[in-house]
């Protein structure tokens, strides 16, 4: 598993170095982003900012993360549950293998699965520039079928 909080960044800095405007419910929405050890989706996000700022509406939220996504701060994911799900560009890759029964996401890197993709993408007549491997899965010891 990866430590969410040692890779990222303040996202309110990455706001500034790319000039963009950062009104006072920006920063709240930037800062629980930030301090986000899952994968919210926009309506996990308003109930977090909400919290700390009752006059944030969800069409704010909703606007803030998508100049958060336009800007390349934040990348969104599908991950088959019907709603888009949101963390910080990391610093280092990684991948997610998705519990099917609890919706969990996990984080997690792998070298060989690295260089396995690579050399795949040799074999075939191509030099990888960029991957998303997305695994889904049930407990070993679930007993009902997928």
């Amino acid at each position: 598993m990866i430590e969410q909080k040692s890779r990222n960044k303040d996202i309110e800095a990455l706001c500034a170095a790319k000039g963009m405007r950062m009104t006072e419910q920006r920063r709240v929405i930037a800062r629980v982003l930030a301090a986000a050890e899952d994968h919210p989706d926009v309506e996990e996000l308003y109930r977090r900012c909400s919290a700390i700022d009752n006059r944030i509406s969800i069409s704010t939220v909703y606007r803030t993360v998508k100049l958060f996504e336009d800007a390349a701060i934040i990348e969104r994911h599908d991950f088959r549950d019907g709603r888009a799900r949101y963390e910080q560009i990391p610093e280092s890759h990684h991948d997610h293998l998705i519990n099917l029964r609890t919706g969990e996401v996990i984080e997690f890197q792998s070298e060989e699965i690295e260089r396995l993709q690579a050399e795949v993408a040799r074999r075939l007549g191509y030099r990888l520039v960029d991957h998303r491997l997305e695994l889904y899965a049930v407990p070993l010891d679930d007993k009902t079928r997928s």
